[in-house]
């Protein structure tokens, strides 16, 4: 369950403090975690309609962290206590605002770090929606699905998000290796 459907800001939300490992060493409010830097867990998982076409959307002005870039993941943080798994479904349903999405297919880990003190272990995963989408007004201020040359060539053009275009490089390269 996400802060929001518990009546709480998402800066309030618990998330489980990680070390370079990957091990819980703690918790902390999500809001504290990324003020003080603390490392956490994120989810980001590329959804694809039935056309092969990538869901990319432009984060919302009030959006805690990168807003008003573009994504071509959606996602977000790991709760205390949750898988990966479990929160790489709960955040691809949230995002794209439908029910029944079959569970998104882990494909690899990566620690991000920015370089400047935010840092996170990231659970990259695809998953296909053949559902129409509804994205949360409050996360999603624009969206469309682009064939992914198209992706490519907005990747000059468009300010992405720093972790969605770190996980993007990653999964290129995972895929051509595949």
């Amino acid at each position: 369950m996400s802060a929001v459907d518990e009546g709480m800001s998402p800066a309030d939300e618990l998330l489980d403090i990680v070390d370079e490992n990957d091990r819980v060493v703690g918790q902390s409010p999500r809001g504290e975690a990324y003020a003080r830097g603390l490392r956490h867990r994120c989810v980001f998982i590329q959804a694809r309609d039935a056309e092969g076409r990538i869901f990319v959307h432009r984060r919302t002005p009030t959006k805690l962290v990168f807003p008003s870039l573009y994504d071509m993941f959606v996602g977000g943080v790991v709760g205390a206590g949750e898988t990966y798994d479990t929160a790489a479904l709960r955040e691809a349903e949230e995002e794209l605002g439908v029910t029944g999405l079959p569970l998104p297919r882990y494909l690899f880990k990566f620690l991000y770090d920015d370089g400047a003190g935010q840092t996170w272990w990231s659970a990259v995963y695809e998953v296909r929606c053949d559902l129409p989408v509804q994205p949360q007004a409050e996360e999603v201020a624009w969206h469309d699905f682009l064939p992914e040359d198209e992706v490519r060539r907005r990747l000059g053009d468009w300010e992405w998000v720093p972790d969605g275009l770190a996980a993007y490089e990653r999964l290129t390269a995972f895929r051509s290796t595949g």
